[in-house]
């Protein structure tokens, strides 16, 4: 993992989510500690997944909270001015719902079709979310590098990926 991270944070890449569901709170503390040491050599931040406690214990720059967890005005009250509280969202209404709790991005998926996943929302849907809330979009599922520039132009901010990045070279 380490190595995709530097790589990661050499080619530039802004912001990398530290997703580790499987890790104990003292796992996942040890990977976000040497993760975020690596990017600030370049300068790319750090969002932890689902973890709000590690998040903050570690320095990390913001969390990424899925659509059923706590809501970002809840995280707001514990955490340090300019911490990136990010939403995943799956509809335009969960877009608004995330926007008007003091969300400061959202991800939107999945866009393109991924096996075992639910249906694709399109890129129509996409532009929509994007032309909808005020806050930056991430495109997420099943981007590939092939199709990320169709996300960009339909208004995302950005696109983020597992599999796009960790394959990779």
């Amino acid at each position: 993992m380490m190595k995709a991270v530097a790589r990661a944070v050499a080619d530039g890449v802004e912001w990398i989510q530290l997703r580790e569901k499987h890790c104990s709170a003292k796992e996942l503390a040890q990977a976000a500690r040497r993760v975020i040491q690596l990017a600030r050599h370049g300068k790319t931040k750090v969002i932890i997944n689902s973890r709000i406690d590690v998040a903050l214990a570690c320095g990390a720059d913001g969390v990424h909270l899925p659509s059923d967890s706590l809501s970002p005005n809840v995280v707001r009250r514990i955490a340090p001015e300019g911490f990136l509280i990010g939403v995943s969202t799956h509809s335009l209404e969960d877009a608004f719902q995330a926007c008007n709790n003091s969300a400061s991005y959202v991800f939107f998926s999945p866009v393109f079709q991924k096996p075992g996943y639910s249906a694709a929302q399109g890129l129509a849907a996409l532009r929509l979310v994007c032309e909808s809330v005020p806050i930056p979009v991430l495109a997420l599922g099943g981007i590939t590098v092939a199709n990320a520039l169709e996300c960009m132009d339909a208004g995302a901010a950005g696109v983020a990926g597992i599999s796009m990045f960790q394959n990779k070279r």
